[in-house]
């Protein structure tokens, strides 16, 4: 692994920055490391190889920074500005002289007690907002690239993609059996899951053939909207185009799921019918079980990450543990009403 300690030990001190940063606050994700200055964020992607992703070389880092501007304007197009490089000569600094030692994703802070996560503690976010963002992103699916056989010759049919994820899945999560994810809920979600892909394939099939796979956001959760002057739904996923591409009810059913864990069913089932109403979209309601399944895992295996992290400190791996244990008890209570 890259030693990035240098770098991130020189984004805490305000000399680093091409203006006044103000207080700068450092976050970390299993793949990131974010830093919020006054006015912008800053956002350095980690030098690991997680399998569904690699940011192992400053070439790729570099070329996933730019993705992630690219594919993120289309729905915050004024909240990401640019890659910033970070250049070292006798000092460390964005924009600097010498050698670029990293590149950063430059973005538009917005306070954040307006994220929706936070929203929704304050018990802020109503029936209204939320058909909003049903709203916004039934649009975005309508406008999002199309992935089937016509688009894309090379690509394998939905049901084999919708198998490799989630027996990658079922592999990078052994490690957390007993830590968590008990044994017994591991089986309960394999079998599950294996059940309803064999005895479902058809329906993937016509979903695909009826332009309902597309190049989806890929990571539509409460903590990557923020509710400001506009809504905005970032971090779209940007480092596995495999992952990105997904039926539309993965996209929704991300959001639907993450109402559930924070106990509000109420509103998980408003996005639904107001996504619906939008969208035509009847049939989703046959695959949401299965793709709320597969977030809730997804969710529960990322923040396991955290676990050999090892910049991540004991407190904060106390609470990842707590969390992925959650995440992983809801897939499988997912799993179990599957037919």
């Amino acid at each position: 692994m890259t030693d990035q300690k240098p770098i991130v030990e020189a984004l805490m001190k305000p000399g680093t920055y091409d203006e006044y940063p103000g207080r700068i606050e450092l976050i970390q994700t299993h793949i990131s490391f974010i830093f919020l200055t006054q006015e912008f964020v800053y956002k350095v992607k980690k030098a690991v190889d997680l399998g569904f992703l690699d940011f192992t070389t400053l070439e790729k880092r570099h070329f996933f920074c730019k993705k992630e501007l690219e594919i993120n304007r289309k729905l915050c197009e004024d909240m990401y500005l640019e890659v910033v490089p970070i250049n070292k000569s006798r000092i460390i600094k964005i924009k600097g002289k010498g050698k670029t030692v990293e590149y950063a994703v430059k973005m538009k802070r917005i306070p954040q007690e307006r994220m929706m996560s936070n929203l929704l503690e304050e018990n802020k976010i109503d029936k209204n907002l939320i058909e909003r963002i049903a709203e916004i992103i039934a649009n975005f699916h309508s406008k999002a690239e199309t992935v089937n056989k016509k688009t894309n010759k090379n690509l394998p049919e939905l049901d084999p993609i919708v198998e490799a994820n989630w027996k990658e899945n079922f592999d990078q999560t052994r490690e957390f059996i007993g830590k968590t994810i008990s044994a017994e809920e591991f089986e309960l979600v394999r079998q599950k899951i294996e059940g309803f892909i064999e005895r479902n394939f058809r329906i993937f099939k016509k979903r695909m053939k009826e332009g309902r796979v597309k190049y989806c956001h890929g990571d539509i959760h409460s903590g990557n909207i923020f509710i400001a002057d506009k809504i905005y739904i970032f971090d779209a996923i940007e480092f596995n185009d495999r992952i990105r591409c997904s039926d539309v009810t993965a996209d929704i059913g991300f959001l639907a799921m993450d109402l559930d864990f924070r106990r509000r069913g109420d509103l998980s089932d408003i996005l639904i019918n107001r996504y619906v109403q939008c969208s035509g979209d009847e049939e989703l309601a046959l695959l949401l079980p299965f793709y709320k399944s597969y977030r809730a895992y997804v969710r529960g295996k990322v923040i396991s990450f955290k676990l050999r992290d090892p910049n991540i400190i004991r407190q904060e791996k106390i609470i990842a543990l707590k969390e992925a244990k959650a995440y992983f008890r809801l897939a499988a209570s997912y799993s179990e009403s599957l037919a």
